[in-house]
């Protein structure tokens, strides 16, 4: 083979594979629909990091099923407890500092359990009480024992909130009203939808 053959086979096959990757590169993301344009929220919700957002008003749930009076100036309100076919029942709500200070987030929130308190700040200790089925049910832990809650709390500002949760098993269909409990808050009644 000579030199100049060489060349031409070499700088054909180059532009071949310059030309596939240009057109790989172009197709990337085609089939992807256009972005629509959406307003910027002026709040995100974040289970890490100071819990300092505000919610819009626009976005308030219409709803209230409790509110739960805290430790230094904190109140919760839950306000939905709904079941999904999993067989899981979430409840959701804010975390509210009405104080004029900042709090810090108690770490009894998270309860006394070592799996729950050594992923840090949370709503781990959380139960629910069935009275009638004569049950407690605890707050749904993964795999690696971090419980189903919002967690890495750690304060709130004078007048901030942040929207929270906790994943518990659901009672069976018969249980209607259960006692919401977290550690250094007031219990309170929940129904369930």
């Amino acid at each position: 083979m000579n030199v100049r053959y060489a060349r031409k086979v070499h700088g054909a096959v180059a532009t071949a594979v310059i030309a596939a990757v240009a057109l790989f590169v172009s197709g990337c993301g085609a089939e992807e629909k256009p972005k629509d344009e959406k307003p910027a929220t002026t709040a995100t919700t974040t289970t890490q990091g100071a819990a300092t957002e505000d919610l819009p008003s626009a976005e308030e749930p219409d709803e209230t099923l409790a509110v739960l009076k805290g430790q230094k100036g904190l109140e919760l309100t839950i306000h939905a407890a709904d079941r999904d076919s999993g067989g899981f029942l979430t409840v959701k709500g804010r975390l509210k500092n009405t104080s004029e200070s900042a709090t810090i987030i108690p770490a009894q929130m998270s309860g006394d359990e070592t799996e729950v308190v050594k992923h840090g700040n949370s709503l781990g200790g959380a139960t629910l009480v069935d009275a009638l089925g004569k049950k407690r049910y605890y707050v749904l832990r993964d795999t690696d024992g971090r419980p189903l809650t919002t967690s890495a709390l750690d304060s709130l500002g004078p007048g901030k909130s942040t929207a929270v949760f906790m994943q518990f098993p659901a009672p069976p269909n018969s249980t209607t009203d259960v006692s919401f409990q977290l550690p250094t808050f007031e219990p309170a009644t929940l129904k369930l939808s």
